[in-house]
């Protein structure tokens, strides 16, 4: 069975007053989980790797509890998510991959009703590399206020032979949002879509 060690863990929060318009009344936050972790699978071939996303769910709930406790705590204010991978270069895409089910899982588990497919980014990338973490709407994928990406990354990696897995959250759309489309007071079918 696969072990998915845990090297370093990073939150990152941020605090959005404006973007070159006027200061917001509420300031947006967004606030990113990483984990860098052993990487398992490394340096060789595996066919079967989908048992591993059973292994993964409990660092998802851990990402996702700091991620709450990092805006505050209450989850009604939470309306946005996403998640990513950045495998090392001694790996393949595909071992991102493995953070689909416990990444979103854990997220809809913790905020409850979301509905809508949780935005994901991978990419197989060398030491230091950065990925931007895609967020939309939990309840609606066609809420454009919510249409964004959180850039993250570490220096220290990952190693070629780690992962570096993250989840992102938001509160609120976009500041200054002018792009029209569906706003989050006109969701009405509430199947992830609209």
């Amino acid at each position: 069975m696969p072990e998915f060690p845990i090297r370093k863990v990073a939150v990152l929060t941020e605090d959005i007053f404006h973007e070159g318009g006027p200061a917001a009344k509420e300031p947006r936050r967004r606030a990113a989980a990483l984990a860098v972790v052993q990487n398992p699978f490394a340096g060789r071939y595996v066919e079967e790797l989908q048992p591993a996303m059973e292994d993964l769910k409990p660092l998802g709930l851990m990402l996702t509890d700091r991620l709450i406790a990092a805006l505050d705590g209450d989850i009604r204010s939470i309306d946005g998510y996403g998640k990513g991978a950045i495998v090392g270069s001694a790996g393949e895409i595909e071992h991102g991959a493995l953070w689909h089910v416990p990444g979103g899982y854990a997220m809809r588990a913790r905020l409850g009703e979301a509905k809508a497919i949780v935005p994901s980014a991978m990419k197989v990338g060398a030491f230091g590399s950065r990925l931007d973490v895609p967020l939309g709407h939990i309840n609606a994928a066609y809420v454009r206020s919510h249409f964004d990406a959180f850039e993250v990354g570490l220096s220290d990696g990952p190693r070629p032979d780690e992962i570096l897995f993250c989840l992102a959250m938001s509160c609120g759309g976009r500041i200054h949002d002018r792009m029209g489309g569906l706003a989050v007071k006109d969701i009405k079918v509430w199947d992830g879509q609209r």
